[in-house]
């Protein structure tokens, strides 16, 4: 079986290693490692989001519907900054990483419908 990347993954890696109390060293790989473990299942689930919006791009291409849908957009991005407040996370940074998504998925869209439909949609996009 071949390595991955992942695999070759040194949680201990640091430009920090001897320059600070060994003490300290370990808290700061302590909580690296559970900032590794949300790393990587922040990863798995931008995986599942992507493949359930890859399922509406055949389901938009096979009716002919445009890639974007912008007031489901406006809606998404109004409720997601309303999370972000409750969660304590800056809304403008959730903002940006919504709006980086969503121009992922309809970039996505796009080459479904063009692959599907010869490049046409309903809109003309």
């Amino acid at each position: 079986m071949s390595e991955s990347p992942a695999d070759e993954f040194d949680p201990k890696a640091s430009s920090l290693s001897g320059k600070v109390a060994d003490e300290v060293m370990a808290e700061l790989l302590a909580m690296r490692s559970s900032i590794d473990n949300i790393d990587a299942t922040l990863v798995y689930l931008l995986a599942e989001r992507f493949k359930a919006t890859q399922r509406v791009g055949h389901l938009k291409a096979e009716h002919h519907l445009p890639p974007a849908d912008p007031g489901r957009e406006v809606a998404q991005i109004a409720r997601l900054r309303r999370l972000a407040e409750d969660a304590q996370l800056d809304p403008a940074f959730a903002e940006k990483f919504l709006n980086f998504i969503i121009s992922e998925v309809i970039r996505h869209h796009q080459a479904i419908s063009e692959t599907r439909n010869g490049g046409s949609n309903a809109a003309g996009v």
